[in-house]
């Protein structure tokens, strides 16, 4: 008895032509919708290759929205789809609403030394431990990007300039706003604060990327090196 000749194995399917070896050469832009279902599923049944079983999935789901709107015991139901194939398929739906909602509509002007505390107040005034992040601006000062560099007690052995403006290059930032929270709530700086600050300005001034503030979060209040003439005005 003949098998059918619709049913191609992927090892059958010209290197070129495979879904992963076509995003390493062409972007995951290139990429259909099964292609990068397939991915995902990395592997397809004794009778099926991976690409039919995607395009089985998309269709029984009815769409990508369908797809994102599977619980796990629906799509166990899919024949070929086991408990391991599921939990892939949802963890990358997963990493693409966390990616979504990670991309803010509008980005954040910071203005003022309030505006950039207000920006993190309610993410770093009950912090158990010290939090040291970066907001990352462009010309216009909008946040491109926000970074904790370290967690823990702050010392200029552990917040070391080339981790600040290593992300800050790679961001193309024009300038950075290093925040970090007392826990105490006290935002008054340490001298060892102080010093961090003064380390980081000079490297700044090297790169040609201005540390425009270092701010201090306590228990709703906020201390601005740049307002208490700690930074050069």
């Amino acid at each position: 008895m003949l098998t059918q000749p619709e049913q191609l194995m992927l090892r059958d399917v010209p290197e070129e032509e495979r879904p992963r070896e076509r995003m390493c050469k062409e972007g995951p832009s290139s990429l259909s919708n099964a292609e990068l279902v397939a991915i995902l599923l990395r592997t397809g049944t004794s009778s099926e290759s991976v690409l039919q079983l995607a395009g089985r999935v998309l269709a029984q789901t009815e769409s990508l929205k369908g797809l994102a709107e599977s619980t796990l015991n629906e799509l166990i139901q899919i024949k070929g789809i086991g408990p391991a194939k599921a939990v892939q398929l949802l963890a990358g739906i997963e990493l693409g609403r966390r990616v979504s909602r990670a991309l803010p509509a509008e980005r954040a002007v910071i203005r003022s030394p309030g505006d950039a505390a207000g920006y993190v107040m309610d993410e770093m005034r009950f912090q158990s431990q010290e939090h040291f992040l970066c907001l990352f601006l462009n010309t216009k000062n909008r946040v491109i990007d926000k970074k904790c560099i370290f967690v823990g007690s702050l010392n200029s052995s552990v917040v070391h300039p080339r981790e600040v403006f290593r992300e800050a290059i790679r961001r193309s930032s024009a300038g950075v706003v290093c925040v970090h929270n007392h826990p105490s709530g006290d935002p008054t700086p340490s001298r060892e604060d102080v010093h961090v600050t003064e380390r980081l300005y000079e490297a700044g001034r090297i790169v040609g990327i201005e540390l425009l503030d270092h701010i201090i979060i306590g228990d709703n209040r906020f201390y601005s090196m740049k307002e208490k003439g700690i930074l050069p005005v």
